[in-house]
């Protein structure tokens, strides 16, 4: 009897380390960016229709919520593929190889701009990153002229420049979760921060931090990782702007548009080739220990990376989603076929 007990205990023990009974999940589980949930969904539901397996659970919790969840183990009861809108940063592989997730598809699929949108109610507006940066840093350069930083004195867009509506500052945007947050953060917060010449004298840590940390004193609002519901606020407030991806301008572009960035307009052409200067990559990353284990997993993979949905003129394109060039798909469709691991040094 104790002999059948150890046995068993070693079987359940090896079970739930592993975690790969199949039977205990019999479809795929999903979580991560609110920017790819979206097309990510559209794929699933695809696959659904299509194949003989269960339409993908997908979860919109953030890029980093869902790097925390994938990283946190393998096993049934952890994701099997997390989408990200930017790449897994060192940090986040290195919890998940400590955590025995030490085998990672990386999965390049587009391109995606980040827009400043507002009503259509409104007029758009005309933007440069360094007046984004003066309107959203919790601390910047005296207006006043002195070379010390100073909290933000700017309470509408008039204040920054004369040429812009007297309209309270009053900006929508993402958590610090966000992969929408860390890469408007990089391409427009740094790129505008950095044309002031009292930030440029500072060392690189006081530069980082004048640089990337946002005003609280309510300019700017955290909306969650719920991007329709920008949408819907911006549709009641005709003066506030939202920040999220292109996607979910193009999907609504009967109620919101997009601003101007240094004289260019969020469009899908503009963001292709690389005119609009706010674009980032899309990804999504695959637990390889899971391939074999979850029914679909391979097939899934299939359907994502196929030319009927990322390809130039595929469903993810008619979507919002920037199709990779033809050397990329081709580069990522082989990664995924061989299922490459990741390599973080």
């Amino acid at each position: 009897m104790r002999k059948t007990i150890v046995v068993l205990g070693a079987v359940l023990f090896l079970v739930s380390s592993v975690g790969l009974a199949t039977a205990a999940r019999d479809y795929i589980n999903i979580v991560g960016s609110s920017t790819v949930y979206p097309f990510a969904t559209v794929v699933a539901e695809q696959f659904g229709k299509s194949t003989s397996y269960k339409t993908p659970k997908i979860e919109s919790t953030g890029s980093g919520g869902g790097l925390k969840l994938f990283c946190a183990g393998v096993g049934v009861e952890h994701p099997d593929i997390t989408n990200a809108s930017r790449a897994i940063k060192k940090s986040e592989y290195d919890t998940c190889v400590a955590n025995g997730v030490k085998e990672i598809v990386e999965v390049k699929i587009g391109y995606d701009g980040i827009v400043l949108a507002n009503s259509k109610k409104a007029a758009p507006l005309k933007l440069t990153r360094k007046e984004i940066f003066l309107a959203l840093a919790k601390d910047v350069p005296d207006p006043n002229g002195g070379e010390k930083l100073v909290p933000n004195p700017y309470k509408s867009w008039k204040d920054i420049n004369p040429s812009l509506p007297d309209k309270s500052i009053e900006v929508l945007g993402p958590p610090p979760t966000s992969g929408t947050r860390d890469a408007f953060v990089e391409l427009v917060m740094d790129v505008g921060c950095e044309e002031s010449e009292s930030i440029k004298a500072l060392d690189k840590t006081q530069m980082k931090a004048a640089c990337q940390t946002i005003r609280e004193d309510g300019a700017f609002i955290e909306a969650g990782e719920n991007d329709n519901l920008i949408v819907q606020k911006l549709e009641a407030n005709p003066n506030a702007l939202g920040i999220f991806g292109f996607s979910f301008l193009d999907q609504n572009m009967d109620k919101i548009q997009g601003s101007y960035v240094d004289g260019v307009q969020p469009e899908f052409d503009a963001i292709a080739d690389g005119t609009y200067p706010v674009s980032r990559p899309l990804f999504f990353y695959v637990k390889k220990a899971h391939v074999d284990a979850i029914p679909g997993m391979k097939e899934y993979l299939q359907e994502f990376t196929s030319d009927k949905a990322w390809g130039p003129d595929g469903y993810l394109a008619e979507k919002g989603m920037i199709p990779m060039p033809d050397v990329e798909r081709t580069k990522y469709s082989a990664a995924v076929q061989k299922l490459e691991s990741l390599k973080m040094e």
